[in-house]
């Protein structure tokens, strides 16, 4: 009952946006002096969207002193068009509703792991095809590729003498 009044209360503010039934924001806008739409997104908050339609109603109607914006406050600090093409008003959008995507640390009981990309070097790719996959090389290789660098420091009762640290590789376990 909540979610449903804070829904209708997001889309009573914000102009251009509307909650579809699966929870997720979109956002279109009507092309001047025509009948078709700019589809500017689905988000998964109503400000993403709101700021998505923001930077279209600007680009496309320019600035006049009528011009109903959800946050004309920020409209010259978002990404501006480089021309009225639907491809570009459409990146221009995304890229200031992505201003407004909440992080982590907002809804920290959402964190877990997800999907990870990494970028391979041609050398890397070249010692994973020539080893056998028992070959400790390779796994170095891989492993190398994998694990993000940085140094670990526990807390300072860890350890008995505050000056001491220990470094270990993954593959001393």
């Amino acid at each position: 009952m909540e979610n449903d009044q804070e829904s209708k209360n997001n889309m009573d503010v914000y102009r251009g946006v509307r909650k579809r039934k699966w929870g997720k924001w979109v956002s279109e806008i009507r092309e001047p002096g025509k009948k078709t739409r700019i589809w500017l997104g689905s988000y998964e908050k109503a400000e993403m969207a709101a700021a998505a339609y923001d930077v279209a109603a600007f680009h496309l109607k320019g600035e006049r002193p009528n011009l109903r914006l959800n946050f004309p406050e920020l409209i010259h600090t978002f990404p501006k068009p480089s021309s009225s093409r639907p491809e570009d008003v459409q990146m221009a959008a995304h890229e200031a509703a992505m201003r407004f995507k909440p992080s982590i640390d907002d809804h920290p009981e959402e964190c877990g792991v997800g999907p990870v990309r990494v970028g391979l070097s041609p050398s890397q790719i070249q010692a994973i095809n020539e080893s056998p996959l028992d070959s400790p090389k390779m796994w170095m290789e891989l492993a190398g590729a994998l694990l993000p660098v940085r140094e670990y420091t526990c807390p300072t009762d860890y350890f008995e003498d505050e000056t001491q640290h220990h470094h270990e590789s993954i593959w001393d376990f």
